[in-house]
């Protein structure tokens, strides 16, 4: 049955992957293959993870390498809508290449806690970033005929004992949120396929919950395409009268549920033609839509340019966080530089296992098992991609004395840190599916070392490669911090050039860093420590006001807010102009006062409706300046960013009054700022 997907691994024998024997043997692993019909023009569906490049988890192809993308954090943090189209064209092209024609990947769930396992893959904490960057990666994907997808519906953020776990949401505040990022990349990308989540939603798994597939999903959104499920996520064939359209991974589940079981119930009267018409209907939409049914010989796949594309995204993701006294970028002063700790003489961290870690061409430099606990140790490993940060600066840098300490002895580096003008500590925090952290402390006593050195020398800069927020106890007394997240490909390259200049940095932060976990909605990891077969509740009660809309509602000062990120050169906004109407037009402009050219993200927010403070990110545009040079910028905001959404009669309402609109270098920096007034407005979707 086309509804039904058989993963080609079924099972690992001694961390080995065994194949289906149903599955014929050209279709290449991973990770699912659905069986077409030739005579009517229908092509088999070939998937494969690949939220951050075509993944071969396990090496299940042995030596099949791609190109590895920076994080989606990363991505999110350039808040540039061509790489993120870019980034989706290299993965269609390099999956089709590969034989591939569904990708599942397209992250974009929103953060809610800084410690979960999963935030490096995801794009971003706000729906509106979130929901560009992910339809712009679809467009990608789908303009090489591949299709594309959307995951994963709904509130797929806690990893412990997901599988049990029971989300609790206002569906208001769920469709102003998470649902609304959804809505929105359906709405300018019309993907494919959505993937839907692990967990249950308000009592009900997602993978068989009704208000949010059929209801909100298909109905009030209009989604076209097809929902499949994630692997283990099926409980019986009810769920496709939920609106779940394909049972993913159908081996790995009780039973088969959509193959005998349907079969039976639809034999039985109990389940209606018109469903499954409409199930089939939806996939073979997306197969012709797309233009699966037409693939002729694959394009060539050109190497060096999608290593150029991962790298121009890993530069423009890097975020400068801190920058006192001109530090950074090193030049002709820091002679002496003592370069300690993360790796930094081998490569850069990438994160996750499971569906997310690519094997990059020439495969890593180095990988370390960390094994672990249920429910995925062996897929639990700390891998690095050259070049090595190290080898890039001494390149760079060709007549500065750069020293490497590995940082296990904390006296070594200090000596180390003694005898330099500069000390570079690069830290690192491994991420991955599967796990959460428990905390956003730095692992293996870095912390401590950071605090070391920077006591042994006054200009200590800390290079971040992390997939979270993490915390900073020795902030204020380091130089500058730069955050790098998981630069994929590109290795230690990025990193290099940011810091000796050779690169401008331009990233923005996409998710805020908290300065405790005690600021979050919830302090406590919930389930933590207990068994994974545990069943937990988590009550969203911060609603839609996640992230930066949050620390608006409380009060609370993060260490850094959303969105920002400082850069070699300075911008200043001036002559700020906003109109009302139907929605809020905001116009002003951005000019590079420094003296070096460089990239800028200005921000337009809603900080006040008429009826409360409520924060907003309605808008925002990248753009690159010469010094001296200015651009008049003029954001129109989605007029759903400025309503509340009313459960009860399913439509979107603006309140009548005056609306706060500010603009500004980040969320904690808002300059600029008008007042608009708008009328009462009530618009569906």
């Amino acid at each position: 049955m086309i509804y039904s997907l058989m993963p080609v691994v079924i099972s690992l024998n001694g961390g080995q992957p065994v194949r289906d024997p149903r599955v014929p043997e050209p279709i290449p692993q991973l990770a699912g293959w659905v069986k077409g019909v030739p005579r009517l023009g229908v092509p088999d569906l070939v998937l494969t993870d690949a939220g951050l490049g075509v993944t071969n988890p396990l090496d299940a192809r042995p030596g099949d390498s791609s190109t590895a993308l920076p994080s989606g954090l990363a991505l999110g943090a350039t808040f540039n809508l061509a790489l993120a189209r870019e980034a989706g064209a290299l993965v269609g092209r390099e999956a089709r290449a590969h034989g591939f024609n569904v990708l599942l990947g397209g992250g974009m769930n929103l953060p809610r806690d800084p410690r979960h396992g999963r935030n490096f893959e995801y794009l971003s904490e706000d729906p509106l970033l979130s929901a560009l960057m992910a339809a712009e990666n679809v467009k990608g994907i789908q303009s090489e005929g591949v299709i594309g997808m959307l995951k994963h519906v709904s509130l797929n953020v806690h990893e412990t004992n997901k599988w049990f776990l029971d989300a609790r949401i206002d569906p208001a505040a769920h469709r102003e949120s998470d649902l609304l990022a959804f809505q929105i990349a359906i709405e300018r990308a019309e993907p494919g396929a959505l993937m839907c989540a692990y967990q249950k939603i308000n009592g009900d798994y997602a993978c068989r919950n009704k208000p949010v597939l059929h209801d909100a999903i298909k109905d009030a959104i209009g989604f076209k395409g097809w929902i499949m499920s994630d692997w283990k996520a099926v409980y019986g064939w009810e769920d496709a009268l939920a609106g779940l359209d394909q049972h993913s991974g159908v081996q790995v589940d009780a039973e088969e549920w959509f193959v005998g079981p349907l079969r039976e119930a639809f034999e039985q009267g109990e389940f209606p033609k018109e469903r499954l018409s409409d199930m089939v209907r939806r996939i073979l939409r997306s197969i012709f839509a797309v233009g699966v049914d037409r693939w002729g010989e694959a394009p060539a796949v050109d190497r060096a340019a999608h290593h150029a594309s991962a790298l121009e995204a890993a530069r423009q993701g890097i975020v400068l966080l801190k920058n006192e006294d001109g530090v950074l970028p090193l030049g002709p002063t820091a002679r002496r530089i003592a370069l300690i700790g993360g790796f930094a003489n081998v490569g850069a961290l990438s994160g996750g296992g499971g569906s997310s870690l690519t094997l990059p061409h020439g495969g890593f430099a180095l990988s370390i098992p960390l094994g672990g606990g249920p429910p995925m140790p062996a897929v639990r490993r700390m891998a690095f991609t050259g070049p090595s940060p190290l080898d890039e600066l001494r390149r760079l840098l060709p007549d500065a004395e750069i020293t490497y300490s590995s940082g296990e002895h904390v006296a070594e580096a200090v000596t180390a840190a003694r005898n330099a003008d500069v000390a570079v500590v690069v830290a690192y925090k491994y991420e991955s599916e599967g796990y959460d952290s428990p905390d956003l402390t730095l692992p293996f006593g870095q912390d401590a070392l950071i605090d070391a050195v920077a006591s042994a020398n006054s200009r200590t800069v800390v290079v971040l490669q992390t997939g979270n927020p993490v915390d900073m106890p020795w902030r204020d007394k380091v130089k500058a911090i730069v955050e790098t997240w998981y630069s994929g490909s590109a290795g230690g390259q990025p990193m290099a050039e940011v810091l000796t200049g050779a690169v401008n940095p331009s990233g923005h932060l996409p998710i805020t860093f908290v300065a405790s976990v005690e600021q979050t909605p919830h302090p406590e990891l919930a389930g933590y420590g207990t068994p994974v077969d545990t069943p937990i509740t988590v009550n969203y009660h911060e609603g839609a006001e996640i992230g930066y809309r949050w620390f608006a509602k409380t009060g609370a000062k993060p260490l850094y807010p959303f969105g920002h990120g400082q850069s070699y050169t300075e911008f200043s906004y001036d002559n700020l102009k906003a109109e009302g109407g139907e929605t809020v037009t905001a116009s002003f402009d951005v000019t590079n006062v420094g003296e070096r050219a460089g990239a800028d993200v200005p921000q337009v927010y809603l900080t006040r409706a008429p009826e409360e403070a409520r924060m907003r990110l309605l808008g925002f545009e990248r753009v690159s300046l010469a010094p001296g040079e200015s651009k008049r910028v003029t954001i129109t905001a989605d007029p759903r960013l400025l309503a509340r959404f009313d459960a009860e009669s399913g439509r979107w309402q603006i309140a009548a009054g005056e609306h706060m609109i500010a603009v500004g270098h980040s969320a904690g920096d808002l300059p600029l700022t008008s007042t608009v007034r708008l009328g009462e407005r009530a618009f569906g979707k």
